[in-house]
């Protein structure tokens, strides 16, 4: 099992950027595909993005490709959300997530960061 936490969230502009972080702990962190979700109030979760445990293999929603970038840093446990050119509907609460079990689905979730981007 492994504790996730986000951090980095807040309000900007549209147009303008930010940067989240998840810090892991709790069980081995390199070998975790890890993902970042989202949802806005009254919506369902929605992926956002993921990586695999090499940082090789990366994946994005049509929705935010070109705009976010996730990248890990194993050796600190941690893993990013780079996002730029930020528009009203990224609005959201943002989770990150890991498939600790290495079955291809992600089971554990920080407590998510509020982004709220402005018009």
């Amino acid at each position: 099992q492994v504790q996730l936490v986000e951090s980095g969230g807040g309000l900007v502009q549209a147009g303008g950027s930010l940067r989240l972080s998840c810090a892991a702990s709790g069980r081995t962190f390199s070998r975790y595909a890890m993902g970042w979700f989202r949802q806005a109030p009254g919506k369902e979760r929605e992926f956002v993005a993921r990586i695999n445990w090499s940082g090789g293999i990366t994946y994005y929603a049509d929705s935010v490709k070109g705009r976010f970038t996730i990248s890990r840093d194993n050796a600190k446990n941690a893993v990013t959300l780079q996002m730029n050119s930020l528009k009203p509907e990224d609005t959201a609460v943002y989770y990150c997530a890991a498939d600790s079990r290495g079955l291809g689905t992600f089971d554990s979730w920080g407590q998510g960061t509020q982004v709220t981007v402005s018009s």
